[in-house]
């Protein structure tokens, strides 16, 4: 008598929060329905075309170009200095002068005159020490910059295709949570229909309410982890409006490459490497600069100045119609020795010498970490390709599991805790694959990147024969 008394108190007080749980997940996800569909101009976004879009509109890359066209420019004015040069000057465009000289021993002398004195002086360096380190230095400079160009490019896209793929698993997850939801609508109506034919608990039905408001609730923060990628996505892709992409979360391709072959490819074509040789190769062109600026320079001058002139000079009377000219032409060979500067350029010689060597640690330093990077994502892949494999046994396992569970719960000779254990274990699974293909397609970009191989759309193992049947990650298609 006593139990039949407190179970409707217990139970009285769970009905009301379970109910308004409810309540409050429904008018949640009718706020969130609200709020991610907004109407918008749709484009389609392929995968394939994320390294040409990013190509042509990242901001970035246009600032970086333009870099590069600077460095081209830098490179054709330390060329020129091959060339000779002319400078012209004129000093007066006209010059007057007026004076008057007095002497007490001679006559007065006044001086009123219009002059223009133009020159112009040409010179060719025949032998100039710094010039070809100079246009070396320059050339370097530009492979740099080409190669930052690139690398940021090449980072870029990579960084695009993650979020690309992050948010297709998103859509997965969604799918996931969905079928989740349903499943836990299936288990609340058997509850229901189990407690109004008197053979059920109203305990199974608040719990199996508890569950679906906890699948609910969870579809919902998938949702929201969906638009929160979308905008990463639009972010980098410099999209507007709206977009579509393919739902269905497939491979990207297949890696088909020994790990030796990554390693040595990548420190190979590796642009950051090169771009440290780069800079070891500009500071050893300082440093001889600085010690050539020692060295004589030698090179040929031609100087022509001219005058014209109206007016007198130092005449008695000065008569305004007079004119004249004149001109002097010389060509001369000449050189300029800087001997001795207190040790200078000895000493700045040997500042860039050693920041060369130091660039040759760096190098060093940067191969290794290139080296554990390669080795990691390789790994990592072939560990995501088990997990891919064993993730699908294991949806088919329980799969099979929860269809067991229904049927024994259905004759009364299992409960629905178990039901709904069996249902949670099933999602899981289904979430372990598609963590699994979103990293194994990470890893793939990854090691795209990092040894500018490409992947494959065909694999080198043997696919399986039998139809249906996943035994290796050839029988995906892609």
């Amino acid at each position: 008598m006593f139990r039949k008394l407190i179970r409707p108190i217990l139970i009285f007080p769970l009905c009301i929060y379970f109910n308004g749980q409810k309540v409050n997940s429904n008018e949640s996800r009718n706020i969130i329905e609200e709020a991610i569909n907004e109407k918008e101009d749709t484009i389609y976004v392929d995968y394939l075309a994320i390294s040409q879009i990013i190509t042509k509109k990242n901001p970035e890359l246009k600032s970086l170009n333009e870099l590069i066209s600077a460095s081209t420019f830098n490179i054709a004015s330390k060329i020129g200095k091959k060339y000779p040069s002319a400078d012209l000057q004129a000093i007066g465009i006209p010059k007057y002068i007026a004076a008057k000289n007095f002497n007490s021993n001679t006559q007065t002398t006044k001086t009123s005159q219009f002059s223009v004195n133009p020159s112009i002086n040409i010179r060719w360096d025949l032998i100039d020490p710094l010039r070809g380190s100079e246009i070396k230095i320059a050339r370097d400079n530009y492979e740099i910059a080409k190669n930052n160009y690139e690398i940021k490019r090449k980072d870029l896209i990579q960084e695009g295709r993650a979020r690309y793929h992050k948010y297709q698993k998103s859509l997965e997850e969604i799918k996931n949570k969905k079928f989740t939801l349903q499943l836990s609508e299936i288990s609340l109506k058997d509850a229901q229909s189990k407690f109004d034919a008197g053979i059920g608990t109203k305990f199974e039905v608040l719990e199996a309410d508890a569950q679906l408001s906890r699948d609910n609730q969870s579809l919902n923060n998938k949702k929201i982890e969906h638009e929160i990628n979308k905008l990463l996505l639009k972010e980098i892709l410099d999209i507007k409006g709206n977009f579509e992409v393919k739902e269905e979360q497939k491979l990207t391709g297949y890696w088909n490459y020994k790990l030796n072959k990554n390693i040595d490819d990548g420190i190979a074509k590796n642009l950051s490497l090169k771009n440290i040789l780069l800079k070891e190769s500009i500071k050893k062109s300082q440093a001889n600069n600085y010690s050539n600026a020692t060295k004589p320079n030698i090179y040929i001058s031609n100087t022509f100045s001219s005058v014209f002139s109206k007016g007198d000079t130092l005449a008695v009377n000065i008569d305004p119609s007079e004119s004249g000219s004149s001109y002097t032409n010389t060509i001369s060979l000449n050189f300029t020795w800087n001997i001795f500067n207190g040790g200078q350029n000895k000493n700045l010689s040997k500042f860039s010498k050693a920041e060369a060597k130091s660039e040759e640690y760096a190098f060093n330093n940067i191969k290794n970490n290139l080296k554990t990077s390669i080795n990691r994502s390789y790994l990592n892949l072939k560990l995501n390709e088990e997990k891919i494999l064993t993730s699908l046994k294991e949806i088919v396992s329980t799969t099979e599991s929860l269809r067991l569970s229904r049927l024994r719960y259905g004759v009364g000779i299992s409960t629905l805790k178990d039901v709904l254990i069996r249902q949670k274990e099933l999602s899981n699974a289904k979430s372990k694959n598609i963590d699994a293909i979103y990293n194994y397609n990470l890893k793939l970009d990854e090691l795209e990147r990092l040894t500018f191989l490409k992947k494959s759309n065909n694999c080198m193992k043997k696919n399986n024969d039998t139809p249906n049947d996943i035994e290796s990650i050839c029988d995906f298609k892609i």
